[in-house]
Parts: structure tokens; C-alpha cells; sequence
């Protein structure tokens, strides 16, 4: 059976979305960020595709940051994930009122009059019938991150790709903000990146997307059109996988 190129067509996907982007770099959101994000999903979900979203919510609180100011951690995290709902219910109002997408958000902590409790097999059922899915409150258990969310909703949905949106163009050797000489992986494997301590994601991420073979794309949200050439299988941003182990 020929191998199969990590980088394809993909027919389903979870998208992670940074909070600190929703809100244009400010506390609260933006609604025009959200707008465009919500019109590039909305032209991939028309193609077909099969969308889920897990959004961060650091324009709202983040957990280790609230953490080192003295807080205690487990109370700071479930702050951190009330502050991922805002965003979730944000995200569904632009696809529904501006492109009539039908759409469910799911949460980890039940919260039964703005979503629904995350069940896996209804979030595949919705993703079948051409709804888009959103996930919020994390995992629903302080010390995880939404990265680490985002590879296990992936995993456990059957979804074929994390596609991790970020405000930098991929995977970089250091920081391009701080270092203009700084190089970017076209390619690079999970062990690669752990091993390099390169700071894309937290590691319990990327050490469960390598311990089950699921590639990540790490891409440039800011441009238009990024999130359809990255589900389309286009050249862009940083392809982090396993290769397959060649047979003894």
C-alpha cells in the first residue's frame, strides 16, 4: 500500500486557535479578527471539509500567568478555560450570522444553557452533517494547555491533522520577532522539535500527537486564505511529523 504524504487534501481537520489573536493583542475580541477567521473557516466548511476548532482564551486570563502572580494554579487554569468559552461563543455567533453556518460548540465543564457537554461521537456526528464544531473549556482539568486539547480532541474524533495557527509564518531554529537571522523548518519531526526545545507548543502536545503518528501544520493565521491552503495539502507554514518507521 503507497504511503501517504502527511501533507494532502484533508477531509478532516481540528483547527487551534491562539487566544491572545482573538483579541488583536488586547483584552477581550476583536471583531474583526474574528470575522476573518469565522469567513476562512466558513469557505472551508463549504468545500466540505469537516471543521473542528479549539480556541485559547489568553485574551481573556492565562492560567500560568495568573499562576505566578500568586494564584493558585488549578483556580487560575479553570479561569483560563471560562475565558476559552467567550471566544467559542464568539467564533459561532460570526459563522452563523455572517455565513449561515450551522455550528456546536462543545465544552469540557457542563454549562448546558450556552453549550453542550463534549461527547466524541455527537462532536463526529455534527462534524458528518456538515456542522462545524468548537471546543471549549480545554480539557476540562487545570495543568493542560489548549495545545495539548487540541491533539487530544484530534486524536480522539479521528481527525487526520492539527493545523496550529499562529502569528508567525511556521516553526522557527528561535524567536523571528527577536532574531531576523532566525531560519524556518519547511519540515520537522515531533522528536526533532522536543529535542530542540523549539517553542511552538507545549511538549505534552506534540509528545501525544508523536506517540500516535498525528502531523501538525504550524502556519501564519494573519495571512488570508492560510487555513484553506493548509487543509488543500499547499506548501505552507511548518509540516511536523513522524515519518513512518522503514520495515526490519
Amino acid at each position: 500500500m503507497p504511503e501517504v504524504h502527511p501533507r494532502r487534501p484533508f477531509r478532516r481537520v481540528v483547527l487551534k486557535l491562539g487566544g491572545e489573536m482573538f483579541g488583536g493583542g488586547e483584552v477581550g475580541v476583536d471583531p474583526d479578527v474574528v470575522s476573518t477567521v469565522a469567513e476562512q473557516i466558513a469557505e472551508v466548511a463549504a468545500d466540505g471539509v469537516q471543521v473542528a476548532v479549539v480556541i485559547g482564551g489568553g485574551n481573556f486570563f492565562r492560567g500560568a500567568q495568573l499562576h505566578e502572580r500568586g494564584m493558585e494554579r488549578a483556580r487560575a487554569d479553570y479561569m483560563g478555560m471560562l475565558g476559552t468559552v467567550m471566544n467559542c461563543l464568539a467564533l459561532q455567533d460570526f459563522l452563523e450570522r455572517e455565513h449561515h453556518i450551522d455550528t456546536r460548540v462543545q465544552t469540557a465543564i457542563t454549562m448546558g444553557q450556552v453549550a453542550e457537554p463534549y461527547i466524541p461521537r455527537r462532536a463526529e456526528r455534527h462534524l458528518e452533517k456538515g456542522r462545524v464544531v468548537i471546543f471549549g473549556a480545554g480539557v476540562g482539568m487545570p495543568y493542560f494547555s489548549t495545545d495539548t486539547t487540541a491533539a487530544q480532541r484530534a486524536l480522539e474524533i479521528g481527525a487526520e491533522v492539527v493545523l496550529m495557527a499562529k502569528a508567525v509564518d511556521g516553526v522557527y531554529d528561535m524567536d523571528p520577532r527577536r532574531f531576523p537571522e532566525a531560519t524556518m523548518y519547511h519540515e520537522i519531526t515531533h522528536r526533532e522539535v522536543l529535542e530542540k526545545g523549539l517553542q511552538v507548543a507545549d511538549a505534552t502536545a506534540f509528545s501525544l500527537c508523536m506517540d500516535n503518528d498525528m502531523p501538525i501544520i504550524v502556519f501564519n493565521l494573519l495571512t488570508d486564505g492560510n487555513i484553506g491552503k493548509a487543509v488543500r495539502g499547499a506548501t505552507i507554514g511548518t509540516l511536523v511529523y513522524t515519518p513512518p518507521r522503514l520495515d526490519k
